[in-house]
């Protein structure tokens, strides 16, 4: 077999290829390599399959890209459901017997007289005349001769309570409950203890199936003249009116503590956001404070007062313009920076450098490079370290550029980012 010589650098290219398809098989699917695994497969080898679309993004892309899981949200107290009750879902599961009840009557409103008017003593006898009439027909159940001789007797003299519940008490008879109860209404409002208003507005009501307001004017009746019948009726609706108010109390109880269940969840929901608006604050500040005393993490002892101990020898290759070799000892001048020296507070108000030095990876960079300034030469193909550096390095040569009286020693030519060396400076 032929020999083939290999020199030691092709010997170890090979050994890197080898090392770099062992870590990633991927990279054997590059298409610059197909002649590479047509070889391969004719060899009977088994290549692996070729990567999705995915895996052929860099990890460090997929990491950037990807976006970071939403937080789980706290989940919330489960709401109760709502018990908006109305009077009438309130009673929605009372049942009452309601015979004897009737449907309201509709009839148009009945004439009541002109309460303006004067009345003399004519009109009331008059009027008088005619209730001895109307009290005589109802009595033979005669109920709408009655009815309209109460009505004439009301036209001549509407001052009079008995005329309105009388006849109120004639439609109560004809199951017209609504215009019973205008007449007994009436009435009560010309004398307010008139038993009889209130005893037919009660049964009125009752034949409604408004057991609350019937028992309500029937309790007022009895307490101003007692009578057998309205003492019967009252037995009759006063247990049913009770289990309604029991029934009503116990709906305004609940609406009540719901009431107060929202206070307190509004309440707590108020000190919650009040606390986390506290926390953000504290953090803000704290962010502040960090930057104010310095580059947190970075250079040891922070910006302010220079590099401590300086950069031995600054940044490789110095910074253009300013602060090659760094300042001896890493000690300031006395009196601070040196008059044109950059404004640190302008520089830590730029939000692109505040974004950076948020930065663990920054971070991380800068604290290497200040332990071991020639470790920058591992960022030069870093996009997002070098560009920061160059960033404060043109700060920095800003500043050494200034109107002093003796421009800072220049370092020789460099051959590009930290390739220069800084001479040495005879400080004794």
């Amino acid at each position: 077999m032929a020999s083939v010589n290999f020199n030691s650098q092709q010997v170890e290219l090979l050994k890197q290829f080898v090392e770099i398809c062992k870590k990633n098989p991927a990279f054997l699917h590059a298409d610059e390599l197909v002649f590479f695994r047509e070889w391969i497969a004719s060899m009977g080898a088994t290549l692996p399959p070729p990567p999705t679309p995915e895996e052929n993004i860099p990890k460090e892309e997929v990491k950037e890209e990807t976006k970071p899981p939403e937080p789980e949200p706290t989940p919330e107290p489960a709401k109760e459901p709502e018990e908006e009750e109305s009077e009438e879902s309130a009673e929605s599961d009372l049942e009452f017997d309601k015979e004897g009840c009737v449907e309201p009557d509709t009839d148009d409103p009945q004439p009541m007289g002109d309460p303006s008017i004067e009345i003399t003593d004519e009109m009331r006898d008059k009027a008088n005349e005619l209730k001895q009439q109307a009290q005589e027909a109802m009595s033979e159940g005669k109920l709408e001769e009655a009815i309209s001789l109460f009505t004439e007797a009301i036209v001549k003299n509407c001052k009079s309570a008995p005329l309105f519940h009388k006849r109120g008490r004639c439609y109560v008879k004809q199951k017209k409950p609504n215009a019973a109860i205008r007449d007994c209404t009436r009435a009560i409002e010309i004398n307010k203890d008139s038993a009889p208003s209130y005893k037919w507005r009660g049964r009125a009501y009752e034949l409604l199936g408004d057991w609350e307001n019937s028992a309500k004017d029937l309790r007022v009746a009895a307490r101003i003249d007692f009578d057998e019948q309205v003492n019967e009726w009252l037995h009759q609706v006063e247990p049913k009116a009770k289990r309604i108010a029991e029934h009503k109390r116990k709906y305004e109880l609940k609406k009540e503590e719901r009431e107060l269940r929202k206070k307190k969840e509004k309440a707590k929901k108020a000190k919650e956001a009040n606390e986390r608006a506290k926390e953000e604050e504290r953090k803000r500040q704290q962010q502040q404070s960090q930057f104010r005393g310095g580059m947190p993490g970075g250079f040891p002892g922070g910006m302010p007062g220079g590099f401590p101990g300086g950069m031995p020898g600054g940044f490789p290759g110095g910074m253009p313009g300013g602060m090659p070799g760094g300042f001896p000892g890493g000690e300031m001048p006395q009196g601070g920076m040196p008059e044109g020296a950059p404004n640190l507070t302008e520089l830590l108000q730029d939000p692109e450098m505040m974004a950076a030095f948020q930065d663990p990876e920054v971070m991380a960079a800068f604290q290497d490079v200040s332990q071991n300034p020639a470790n920058i030469k591992s960022y030069e193909n870093n996009p997002k370290i070098k560009k920061i550096i160059d960033k404060l390095s043109k700060k920095f040569g800003k500043a050494g550029g200034g109107t002093g009286s003796q421009p800072p020693p220049q370092p020789p030519p460099t051959s590009g980012f930290g390739g220069g060396t800084v001479p040495d400076m005879d400080i004794d």
